[in-house]
């Protein structure tokens, strides 16, 4: 999977890389060349007394020792950028295949790993990307080159390879053995920890007014220290390799020194020839030793290669239409068709057989008891997630057909968590349409009661607004959101429960600035609060899923008791009526 990934990514950059291959080629080759040099200059040189020999071999190993600098400079260069361009184009690759998810999706692999599996994993195929460029490369070139070198020097020393080489193989590859499951486990804590992380910051509030800071630090601390165990574990095994390699090598140094000098009392072997012997086992080891500390790394990479290319092989269930409707006849009509939806491997459907129609103009409602499928319904609206049954129509088309753009143009959501992003409260209230003037923008917040309170703001649309909105209260994000739709000027507004954190008057006189502004679109408001829906054109009751009364609020009740008891659960019998 690992060179799967490498090699799909790294495709757009063949030009890069066989530059990089080509002065890695050079490097090496004039570091094999550099011990031979050396011997010639002790033997003709030093032994002989031969100064000029001297001088003249040592510009070439000057000459020679530039040239080496100057590759592995221009080799190192290519493979950074190499590498950083590859980690670029699989973050953006992550990013695109999530926004195209749909919340199906997002649920199945859980924010806090999708979150992980775009930056540490990526970061983890990064950083062994640019090691196998520069020591991969290089290290095959120096093992066979050192061992050719090797041989050419001294053939009957050269058997002590024989024995060495299989046994530091036979040592790496049991420890790496150990460490890929090790390491894959890792990740799966680092996913834990983040998620509980991510709680404990996000629901801060909740934590304190529980009192309950001691568990969750406990919690933090049982994840932390499962997470510190496993890692602790393959890191011994990762300790483990190095003095293996370190002790082989000097244990070889030690051997060719022996061997060696009875070789050169015996007349067999000059003493230039083992210090270039000598260099030339050092450097067969020292490749053994690059290739061992990247195949320590390529466990880890491996795993995370993994999770990023099932994050990649998972299409979402929102499928952009092969023939997209990109114009509409109608103006805001909305239409539920029998429709049905069903989480992947749950037994019964959340919404079954919903029909209804909605119409511009017209305030439709949808109330129901807490899980009778209200935001679901609303989700289906703007492709969050598609039906699993039935139909979905805007102007009377399907939405599965429609052209994601233009069904973008048609609709404004208000969501049940509003959520705002980081930069300016205008950043934010165009984020629908970029192009709206500040006008537009006071006059969206004077709808949605917002207008008074950004005043006060010392900076006014200007006021910074930290990721999330905590920077203002719960009920002005919800009106900043309201403002955000209207700016954006939809045919269809869908209000999730987008008044819930508004008192009785804010709620009141909102709902009468809007149904000015919004006379000639269809609007759409799921509500908990009788009072917030009581004045709906229609109102559309849920229960278990299931349309069970639609109608006028005095029609509902008079015939429907599920919304009866709804009403009497809030209302009196006199406010009701």
């Amino acid at each position: 999977m690992l060179i799967r990934l490498v090699r799909e990514f790294l495709r757009p950059y063949r030009r890069d890389l066989t530059l990089l291959v080509a002065l890695q080629f050079l490097a090496t080759l004039a570091m094999l060349y550099l011990p031979a040099l050396n011997a010639d200059i002790i033997d003709d040189g030093v032994v002989t007394g031969d100064t000029g020999t001297i001088l003249r071999l040592g510009g070439v190993m000057l000459a020679v020792s530039v040239g080496q600098v100057l590759c592995s400079v221009g080799a190192i260069y290519f493979a950074a950028r190499t590498a950083g361009a590859l980690g670029r184009d699989v973050r953006s690759s992550l990013f695109d295949r999530v926004q195209r998810f749909s919340a199906r999706e997002v649920g199945q692999f859980g924010t806090p790993s999708l979150i992980t599996r775009t930056t540490n994993d990526v970061q983890q195929v990064q950083m062994l990307t640019l090691m196998a460029m520069t020591i991969a490369v290089a290290a095959p070139i120096m093992g066979v080159g050192s061992i050719i070198m090797a041989l050419r020097e001294d053939v009957p020393l050269s058997g002590l390879l024989l024995v060495v080489l299989p046994l530091l193989s036979i040592a790496v590859a049991y420890a790496l053995s150990k460490m890929h499951p090790l390491f894959r486990t890792i990740q799966e804590r680092l996913d834990q920890l983040n998620q509980i992380l991510r709680e404990q910051i996000t629901g801060v509030r909740v934590v304190r007014a529980f009192v309950r800071e001691e568990r969750e630090t406990e919690r933090f601390d049982r994840a932390n220290t499962e997470l510190m165990d496993v890692s602790r574990r393959a890191g011994n095994f990762m300790s483990l390799i190095f003095p293996l390699v370190l002790g082989v090598v000097n244990i070889a140094s030690v051997a060719v020194l022996w061997f060696g000098g009875h070789r050169i009392a015996s007349g067999g072997m000059e003493i230039g020839a083992l210090t270039a012997y000598l260099s030339y086992l050092m450097q067969t080891l020292m490749s053994v030793m690059m290739a061992t500390f990247m195949f320590m790394q390529a466990p880890r990479a491996s795993v995370c290669a993994e999770r990023i290319q099932e994050v990649l092989d998972t299409e979402s269930s929102v499928v952009p239409p092969a023939a997209p409707v990109t114009e509409t006849t109608g103006h805001g009509t909305l239409e539920l068709r029998n429709a049905e939806f069903r989480y992947p491997g749950a037994e019964e459907p959340v919404l079954r057989d919903v029909s209804f129609t909605a119409r511009p103009g017209e305030t439709t409602a949808i109330i129901g008891s807490t899980g009778s499928g209200k935001t679901t319904l609303v989700g289906l609206i703007p492709r969050l997630f598609d039906v699993t049954g039935g139909s979905v129509l805007v102007n009377g088309v399907d939405v599965r057909e429609l052209d994601p753009a233009k069904l973008s143009d048609l609709i404004g959501l208000v969501p049940q968590r509003p959520y705002l992003f980081s930069g300016t409260i205008a950043s934010n209230l165009r984020y629908g349409r970029t192009d709206a003037t500040d006008e537009e923008l006071w006059r969206a917040l004077e709808i949605a009661q917002a207008k008074d309170f950004v005043e006060r703001m010392p900076e006014g649309l200007d006021t910074p607004v930290s990721q999330g909105g905590t920077t203002v209260s719960g009920g002005q994000r919800q009106r900043l959101s309201i403002a955000r739709a209207l700016v954006h000027r939809p045919e269809i507004y869908l209000f999730d429960d987008s008044f819930s954190a508004l008192d009785y008057a804010t709620d009141a006189r909102l709902r009468a600035a809007l149904a000015e502004q919004t006379a000639d679109a269809t609007v759409l408001i799921v509500a908990q609060r009788v009072s917030t829906i009581r004045h709906a054109d229609r109102i559309v009751v849920l229960d278990h899923g299931r349309v069970v009364g639609t109608g006028t609020h005095e029609e509902l009740m008079a015939g429907n008791e599920t919304y009866r008891e709804i009403v009497l659960s809030q209302l009196t019998e006199q406010e009701a009526a």
